[in-house]
């Protein structure tokens, strides 16, 4: 299967599929509580049989054409992850999200694979609309989405909660032609202005 470099650090980009359960579960067990901290992502992977079921999950998503999971790997060893939570190619919206281990964070490999999939999403696949749903307490995700030129175009006051407290939700997104246009240089970044 393929691997994107993501720059001179040994950082990759690939496909996150059933038969990295092992390794998935271990980077799981090494970051669970950080992971968690404002989104649920894996919180019930905590087995090899758990951990193996949410990477068939994505598995039977990416074949369906309405979902992708891809691995962030530095020196080797799985650090982290992107997904394109939903994605609706009749209506040309998608939600990209992301997860890290504390050993993945500061190096600026969200940024850098998310390019990439958006650039796929937007190029190869003829989305519109690529969204990024944060907690507004989860500063690193909206510093994230503020890095890629989205624009914030909104909050949905206590819409979530989480570990029983009732979160707002921020909305960024960037839609193809604002993409197209940062991309060459041609456009002011993404706007917090709501």
């Amino acid at each position: 299967m393929y691997a994107i470099s993501l720059g001179e650090d040994g950082a990759r980009l690939r496909p996150l599929e059933p038969w990295h359960a092992e390794e998935f579960l271990a980077h799981l067990d090494r970051g669970r509580e950080f992971i968690t901290r404002h989104i649920p992502f894996g919180a019930h992977a905590t087995d090899l049989d758990s951990a193996r079921a949410l990477l068939q999950a994505y598995a039977d998503k990416h074949a369906a054409g309405t979902g992708f999971l891809h691995g962030l790997w530095l020196d080797g060893v799985l650090v982290g992850g992107l997904l394109f939570r939903i994605f609706g190619t009749a209506s040309g919206t998608c939600e990209i999200g992301c997860w890290l281990e504390p050993a993945g964070t500061g190096r600026g490999l969200v940024a850098r694979g998310a390019r990439v999939l958006i650039d796929w999403a937007f190029e190869e696949r003829g989305m519109h609309r690529v969204e990024w749903h944060a907690s507004s307490a989860n500063e690193p995700s909206v510093n994230a989405a503020r890095r890629l030129g989205m624009t914030r175009e909104g909050v949905l006051r206590q819409s979530v909660s989480y570990r029983g407290v009732r979160q707002d939700m921020e909305v960024w997104a960037v839609l193809a032609p604002e993409w197209r246009a940062a991309r060459a240089g041609t456009a002011p970044a993404g706007r917090d202005d709501h």
